[in-house]
């Protein structure tokens, strides 16, 4: 990591800038396919996923007998921990439920809001090196509970043409209604035109790497509704001589072993631990299995010395991390006052894999930046509220002259009308 000692204020946008490819280079081949998709539907999905995962299908959908046989292949011990995850994710979500708002805004007039479900969603489950099935838990359960009635999941297949067991397992316990081998910018686009054998969704949700991130992107010029555009992983911890430097090593590693486009930042106002963590990461780095993967996320990231805790705050807030630790002697300070990141992790023994498995909040978080004005996924992710109005007639008598005259100062002498033929009939 690369060390940068006091930066000037000026010089921080080229410092937390992420290292992701910019859309253009990207959006040609987004685009590309998704045309091919829209007008070739499932024989596009073939071509491509031959081309991208390196397999050709004869059926892309996952049958019963694939999936009794995956749930043979899990181990107890994984579906003992699985459903342990899957225990808090559900009752964190659960939580989350909220009750009918009714007001009576003056005399006659009720207006309430309710939450329906979204009807059709689309989860997008990474498959590749990381086959992520915890990514499973934390989109299929907030969309159960929510009472999404058809729940359609894509992911790769792998080169033998099977979807990884665990993702089956996962997507079987929690509710998935159908399971599609396809990934990349073909599944988004299968989800947002819909083909013989891919549904049409109302909103897609899912990491990916940047050309799903693009691909879900362009999905919305087509009216299908996304979570956020979340690209590579990141983490960004705050720390001082109260962390432990083996933990902060540990975490920054655990998402620079995500990809080699993820990126961490430590944050520290103490030049000490900021040596001690260098050294704790070349140490721990060596016993991966994803070494050169790490190693190339771990070069793209950044050790940041700065004068006080306001000073860290005030960046911190501007690069808006997806994943924040906050270990320091300040702890409640970062607290109160963090107004940008996906999900916070507070002191020495709350790691951010807590949070990616089993702890119960949500791991699809917004990332480059996008927490600034994203949530992370949540129960009301997969909800829309509708509200409701009734007005009785003494409650038009009440508003009737005050719409009157509102719509006759935008010259909208039907709206006026709708309210005066109204009221003419109640004197």
């Amino acid at each position: 990591m690369k060390i940068i000692n006091n930066p000037s204020k000026i010089d921080w946008n080229k410092i937390l800038e992420r290292p992701t490819k910019t859309v253009d280079d990207i959006e040609d081949v987004v685009n590309k396919v998704f045309t091919d998709v829209q007008t070739n539907g499932d024989s596009a999905i073939k071509k491509y996923t031959k081309q991208f995962d390196g397999v050709s299908l004869e059926d892309n959908i996952v049958s019963s007998d694939e999936i009794d046989t995956a749930i043979s292949l899990v181990s107890e011990e994984l579906k003992e921990a699985i459903n342990v995850a899957k225990e808090n994710i559900t009752n964190f979500h659960a939580a989350q439920k909220t009750e009918k708002v009714f007001v009576e805004t003056t005399n006659g007039v009720a207006c309430w809001q309710e939450k329906r479900p979204i009807q059709k969603v689309g989860l997008y489950i990474p498959g590749g090196t990381a086959p992520l099935f915890s990514t499973v838990l934390m989109l299929a359960i907030p969309a159960q509970i929510a009472g999404c009635k058809e729940i359609v999941l894509c992911s790769p297949p792998n080169k033998e043409g099977n979807i990884n067991p665990a993702i089956l397992y996962a997507a079987n316990l929690c509710g998935v209604t159908k399971i599609i081998k396809v990934g990349g910018i073909q599944a988004i686009a299968g989800f947002t035109f819909g083909t013989e054998t891919i549904p049409q969704v109302y909103k897609i949700f899912g990491p990916g790497n940047q050309y799903v991130t693009v691909a879900k992107q362009l999905s919305t010029k087509h009216g299908v509704a996304i979570d956020m555009p979340a690209g590579p992983s990141e983490l960004l911890v705050v720390a001082d001589d109260s962390a432990n430097a083996s933990y902060v090593a540990s975490d920054l590693l655990s998402q620079a072993e995500h990809g080699a486009d993820s990126q961490v930042i430590l944050v520290s106002t103490t030049k000490e631990l900021i040596d001690e963590v260098s050294i704790e990461i070349e140490k721990q780095l060596l016993a991966l299995p994803r070494v050169e993967i790490a190693q190339k996320a771990i070069d793209n990231s950044k050790s940041i010395l700065v004068e006080n805790d306001e000073i860290a705050l005030e960046l911190i807030n501007e690069y808006g991390p997806e994943h924040f630790i906050v270990c320091t002697n300040n702890n409640e300070f970062y607290i109160d006052n963090i107004a940008n990141a996906g999900s916070v992790f507070i002191g020495n023994y709350t790691p951010e894999s807590a949070g990616d498995y089993a702890s119960g909040t949500n791991h699809t978080l917004p990332t480059n930046g996008f927490s600034k004005s994203y949530s992370g996924v949540n129960l009301d992710s997969f909800t829309k509220s509708i509200t409701f109005q009734k007005i009785s007639k003494e409650g038009i008598k009440f508003i009737g002259n005050a719409i009157e005259l509102m719509a006759a100062a935008e010259g909208l002498d039907a709206h006026k009308n709708a309210v005066t033929i109204r009221l003419k009939d109640l004197k």
